[in-house]
């Protein structure tokens, strides 16, 4: 097995909420002591790290004197305000101890669905790198809203390995790694020490949802390991509560479960359009347009287009699913749903007839589109 960790020079460290909390009840400074640490001696051993760490809301609850999760989004969004505070200031305190300095970086959805701010945080996040210090990233819960939450820190940890063109996602947890079953109620379920990541099987081998303080499961995990594949990263799901793993990864042992990347990495521009921003809408296409998209690298016509899903306006990312309902693509859409829907099945001379007016001969360009 190629030992990823050893040889990866640039990696996205992704700690869940049972590794550094006390069950919940209020941040585990050891354990925070610990992971800084580690995360301190690979820094020495010539590694880049990015740190995104759960536990601003456990943080926030312990300190409100809550006991159960909230499910309100204006609570939980309180309690992210309250706990970051804490969580800050103790990896600040941590880290210090190691003469290394920290940085906080919250992000939404919106952040990284924006162009411009999707490049202001690369060019933050290279230059605190440059600088040997150590950004710690989780989702703004803060003003985050339904539309735009990432859902769970596994899969804001792809995104950020996406962005920064990391060469691993390591996605610390309280589990030993992937089963081919459920091993807490299949006692043949065995650990799958390394397979290719996006393999479908997979995700059938996925547990279901995490922990009461955590919102992440198995699937979340190894659907952040498809992502993260995207841009080139291979991706470790290990237990956390292993002595030293970060330390004994890096150094060639084989721990948990390694999920191999093997598609040729996109361009930067392309992660973007596959992973950073939000569907809003569907393209439903004939066999021939899929045909076109995928085999003989075209651009997407409205004669090859069915129907239209959604409400979109032109710019805005729709996905374009195959006649057996596979989204085999995503792409920038040059006209909005209702002009799209008034050319569907036209060739590309007819746009002007249908709308009385042409922007683009395609309803989206080769260039803005990525297959999946």
């Amino acid at each position: 097995m190629n030992p990823v960790l050893k040889n990866a020079r640039r990696l996205v460290v992704k700690v869940g909420s049972a590794l550094v909390t006390n069950d919940g009840r209020g941040l585990d400074h050891a354990a925070l002591a610990n992971w800084s640490a580690q995360i301190a001696q690979l820094i020495a051993m010539g590694k880049e790290v990015v740190l995104v760490s759960s536990g601003a809301v456990a943080e926030g609850m312990q300190r409100l004197g809550w006991k159960q999760r909230p499910s309100a989004i204006h609570e939980l969004q309180a309690a992210a305000a309250v706990g970051q505070m804490g969580l800050v200031q103790a990896y600040e305190t941590s880290f210090r101890s190691h003469q290394l300095h920290t940085a906080q970086i919250l992000l939404t959805h919106e952040d990284l669905a924006d162009r411009t701010r999707y490049l202001n945080a690369l060019s933050t996040l290279r230059t605190l790198l440059t600088l040997k210090v150590v950004p710690i990233i989780n989702e703004n819960d803060t003003v985050a809203t339904d539309e735009i939450r990432f859902g769970d820190n596994d899969t804001l940890g792809a995104l950020v390995a996406n962005l920064i063109e990391a060469d691993a996602l390591v996605i610390l947890t309280d589990q030993a790694g992937l089963y081919t079953a459920d091993p807490r109620h299949d006692p043949t379920a065995t650990l799958v020490c390394e397979a290719q990541a996006g393999d479908v099987a997979l995700e059938a081998m996925a547990g279901g949802a995490g922990s009461a303080i955590g919102r992440g499961g198995m699937l979340t995990k190894i659907l952040a390991a498809k992502r993260a594949a995207h841009s080139g990263a291979h991706t470790i799901i290990a237990s956390g509560r292993e002595p030293n793993v970060l330390l004994r990864l890096a150094n060639g042992e084989a721990i948990g479960t390694q999920l191999i990347a093997t598609r040729t990495p996109l361009s930067s521009r392309k992660t973007w359009l596959a992973d950073h921003l939000q569907v809003r809408g569907k393209l439903m296409l004939d066999a021939g347009a899929v045909k076109a998209l995928q085999h003989d690298g075209k651009s997407l016509l409205p004669i090859g287009v069915v129907a239209v899903e959604g409400d979109f306006a032109r710019g805005e990312v729709v996905a374009c699913v195959s006649p057996d309902g596979v989204t085999m693509a995503r792409g920038l859409v040059n006209y909005a749903a209702s002009e799209a829907r008034k050319m569907l099945r036209l060739p590309s001379s007819q746009i002007e007839v249908a709308l009385g007016y042409i922007d683009d001969a395609e309803l989206i360009h080769r260039d803005n589109l990525v297959l999946l």
